[in-house]
């Protein structure tokens, strides 16, 4: 079982575009056409899965297990094709939220099949997939593991309720992440990114679906149920802290070479990317703050007319397994939702791998889990005005 990815992962949570970039997603999602809509009568295509042993899945870069040796070969993968016969064509190709959206929206709006049979996507554009009918729900006698082992905490979404359209694949929480030894004090508080001793040394997160959660906790808004004023409050702060020079500049992913060289001092952060930093610097710390941070996943959806729709609800549950899910998060190092692989990774034999098991960033612990928290998304009719106001702050 590989302990620790060879790569530091690209970016899950890919920013919003400028407004200029995303306007036919918005037109779409936002305004309802209704050529886009695809009632629950039409989402269903003919299923080939008891003859036809395959299926196709889209996923995103570095975000399955892989062989020591032979990076072409992903363990977990291969024992499924052994175990159940069936064949799956794994293909690398989701770099962006809204860039997958632009390549399968014409199939999926003009009632077509998209190629594929799974794909995996955050949550906050699973919501749009799940608004506009261009999923379909699982069947969960199927799916004995995912019913039995899914975290409580990552089960009900606003905006999937019960989970009946998507299951997360993997996890993640936004927080804060900061130098202990640079800043020489902790950091519990949100608020702390307005301290005077680190001006001009923060960042921010420049997508406006990763950005809101964690800054409106710090308010003390609860993020299941947030309102627009709660939205615009935050706003205000930023253009605030903007003005006085507190903070650096809005990033990706990149945040992560800002951190890292010391040029940034603390930071809105991934806990999946701050445990690949702490490999090279251990002052390098991540903090769910007191107040609360946001929970977040990439969650696996069969899009409309999948010819293999079975298969891949098979696939689904063989990756809920314990066994396997611990395998998994060995490897990738975000948050697992499956609790149950935690004893799993506890008794290994291999120290390193076990001590996995006691990370919370991959398992929160109690006290962490309460204070985490799965925003509402932002809503149709809310997206083209708060994209405008905050593309206009962060600069895009």
């Amino acid at each position: 079982m590989p302990v620790n990815r060879k790569t530091s992962p690209p970016s899950r949570r890919s920013l919003l575009r400028a407004l200029g970039g995303g306007a036919v997603l918005g037109a779409l999602a936002g305004c309802g056409v209704p050529a886009a809509y695809v009632g629950p009568g039409d989402r269903a295509g003919a299923d080939l899965s008891a003859t036809d042993k395959r299926l196709t899945w889209a996923n995103w870069p570095l975000y399955i297990d892989t062989d020591d040796e032979d990076s072409t070969r992903r363990p977990t993968l291969e024992a499924f094709g052994k175990r159940t016969g069936i064949s799956v064509d794994y293909i690398e190709e989701i770099n962006d939220n809204d860039e997958f959206f632009g390549k399968i929206s014409p199939s999926l709006m003009n009632h077509q099949r998209t190629g594929r049979d799974l794909i995996v996507i955050s949550d906050w554009m699973c919501a749009r997939f799940v608004r506009l009918g261009w999923v379909q729900e699982m069947d969960r006698s199927r799916q004995p593991n995912v019913v039995k082992y899914l975290d409580p905490l990552l089960s009900s979404p606003a905006f999937d309720p019960g989970r009946k359209s998507s299951v997360p694949w993997q996890s993640g929480i936004t927080g804060i992440a900061y130098n202990r030894r640079r800043v020489g004090r902790e950091i519990r508080h949100v608020s702390d990114l307005w301290a005077d001793d680190l001006k001009g040394r923060v960042t921010l997160l420049s997508g406006l679906d990763e950005a809101f959660a964690l800054l409106m906790q710090g308010n003390g808004v609860d993020i299941t149920k947030w309102r627009a004023d709660d939205f615009h409050q935050v706003c205000d702060q930023v253009e605030k802290q903007v003005r006085r020079g507190q903070i650096r500049r809005f990033t990706g992913n990149d945040y992560i070479k800002d951190l890292a060289g010391g040029d940034v001092l603390a930071c809105q952060a991934y806990s999946g990317d701050v445990i690949q930093l702490q490999a090279d610097d251990p002052d390098i710390r991540f903090v769910v703050p007191e107040e609360g941070a946001e929970l977040w996943a990439e969650s696996l959806m069969i899009p409309n007319l999948a010819r293999h729709k079975a298969n891949a609800e098979k696939l689904i549950d063989y990756y809920y397994e314990p066994e396997v899910a611990a395998e998994l998060a060995a490897w990738v190092n975000y948050v697992c939702p499956v609790p149950a692989a935690q004893d799993i990774l506890a008794s290994s034999g291999d120290k390193d791998t076990a001590a996995l098991a006691e990370d919370p960033l991959i398992f929160p612990d109690a006290t962490m889990r309460r204070r985490l928290a799965i925003a509402r998304d932002i809503t149709a009719a809310e997206r083209t005005e708060f994209a405008k106001r905050w593309n206009a702050i962060a600069g895009l």
